[in-house]
């Protein structure tokens, strides 16, 4: 137990620190000077001791509960990944919880901005539910699904990285949708104000917050994992920030799709990685 705490907190603190650098890089790139890169740690902890408000449009107490299962969600990830690295399937299993939460998330308050990111949710599951091809494609070359036999085949057989490399680049795609401002993030478009997130204040916002910090802690290491095997921590750490660096820098510098665009520029992406994937295996 102690060590999922240590492990659920170091996924909270060093998330919060990643989000926070993710915002420095954007600001940077357009010339603007930026937030520290704790200010995203330190919302997290000022909501905590905010004033808890409730629409009067709310479903209660559906709203509440929906915010305490997504919390939920990725502590268990926490589990499943850094703490006992146990199938990769089970991960994707828990995002796709994840999605059906974000859809239920935006229809809980009643707010029409929550509305439509809730209708959004549906077209964006649509678009990465080709991505859940890729535990096909590394099953095939690695004979697993264990994040630890897909750490012990690297140990033996060399990255994943040089060996699926399209596959890398569709599970990026993937962690690039689910960064701030990124062009395939339709369900917190400006035009939704916050989308779900926009009726959530005070020690919800926070459970939401500390959710998205670990999360994004999950996705960076879990990409780190399965395409360069266990690393120490100081590479985990550099590798963590230049995904962070990364997806700050497209997101910087590009505007967020429409709907329509976003779901057949990641579904392209996607056929293109998985097809391309196969026909490299069998050839090669």
């Amino acid at each position: 137990m102690l060590d999922i705490i240590i492990n659920v907190l170091i996924a909270f603190l060093f998330g919060s620190i990643l989000l926070g650098f993710h915002r420095k890089v954007m600001a940077r790139v357009q010339l603007r000077p930026g937030p520290p890169i704790i200010q995203q740690f330190l919302h997290s902890l000022k909501f905590f001791f905010k004033e808890t408000t409730f629409p009067k449009t709310a479903s209660m107490p559906f709203y509440i509960s929906i915010v305490c299962i997504l919390c939920a969600i990725w502590i268990t990830a926490v589990i499943i990944g850094p703490v006992s690295k146990g199938s990769l399937l089970l991960m994707f299993a828990v995002y796709a919880v994840y999605k059906i939460v974000e859809h239920n998330a935006g229809s809980s308050s009643g707010s029409p901005y929550g509305k439509m990111s809730c209708v959004r949710a549906v077209f964006s599951a649509s678009s990465e539910l080709p991505l859940f091809a890729i535990i096909f494609i590394i099953y095939l070359q690695v004979g697993s699904m264990n994040i630890s036999d897909i750490i012990a085949y690297q140990n033996i057989h060399g990255s994943l990285i040089w060996q699926l490399p399209l596959v890398a680049i569709v599970l990026f795609i993937l962690i690039l949708s689910k960064s701030p401002y990124s062009p395939f993030g339709i369900t917190k478009g400006k035009d939704v104000i916050s989308g779900y997130e926009t009726e959530h204040f005070g020690l919800l916002r926070g459970y939401i917050m500390f959710s998205e910090s670990v999360s994004w802690y999950i996705f960076s290491w879990l990409f780190l994992t399965i395409f360069f095997g266990d690393l120490s921590i100081l590479l985990y750490i550099v590798g963590m920030l230049a995904i962070s660096f990364l997806t700050g820098l497209i997101n910087a510098t590009t505007p967020i799709l429409n709907p329509n665009h976003s779901v057949v520029s990641q579904i392209s992406i996607a056929l293109v990685g998985i097809v391309g994937s196969l026909l490299l295996m069998f050839i090669f």
